[in-house]
């Protein structure tokens, strides 16, 4: 067996549709990081996410699948990757980093810029998602526990 880790994290913001800056809207990642194995977590800095999305006008609540890398120390960044299906059926991908500065630790470990691409790796929006310290904080906390796989 192996012992590993796993927590939540809720993050919300707003994005804009690419070639049109007057269609915005919100959009939420409610998420679950797994990492099955924490020596192999230690070396590759990979966890898996899943959880879901709402993306207004896009996306309604649906299920997302995907990998953080969690690098803050090392190379001072947190990458998100995952993808899920828009209401229209089609696949989205998600790709966003927060680029850790110490010396501004909580915006940038609290802003996840991104782009939202297509089946065909078209940029279809670009997004900013904020975790908000004082609504989320003590539950993402809590969330924080171990696993054996």
């Amino acid at each position: 067996m192996k012992l590993g880790f796993e927590f939540q994290e809720v993050m919300s913001g707003t994005y804009t549709r690419s070639g049109h800056p007057s269609t915005t809207g919100a959009m939420r990642l409610n998420a679950r990081a797994r990492a099955q194995d924490a020596v192999k977590h230690l070396r590759d800095g990979l966890v898996t996410l899943d959880g879901t999305l709402d993306m207004e006008g896009v996306a309604d609540d649906v299920p997302v699948s995907g990998t953080i890398e969690i690098r803050p120390v090392t190379q001072k960044v947190l990458r998100y990757d995952f993808s899920f299906t828009g209401n229209d059926g089609r696949p989205y991908r998600f790709v966003g980093q927060k680029d850790v500065r110490f010396t501004d630790l909580v915006r940038t470990m609290t802003t996840l810029p991104g782009t939202i691409t297509d089946a065909a790796g078209e940029e279809f929006a670009r997004a900013t998602l904020h975790f908000d310290v004082k609504a989320d904080l003590l539950p993402f906390l809590v969330s924080w526990k171990p696993s054996l796989a």
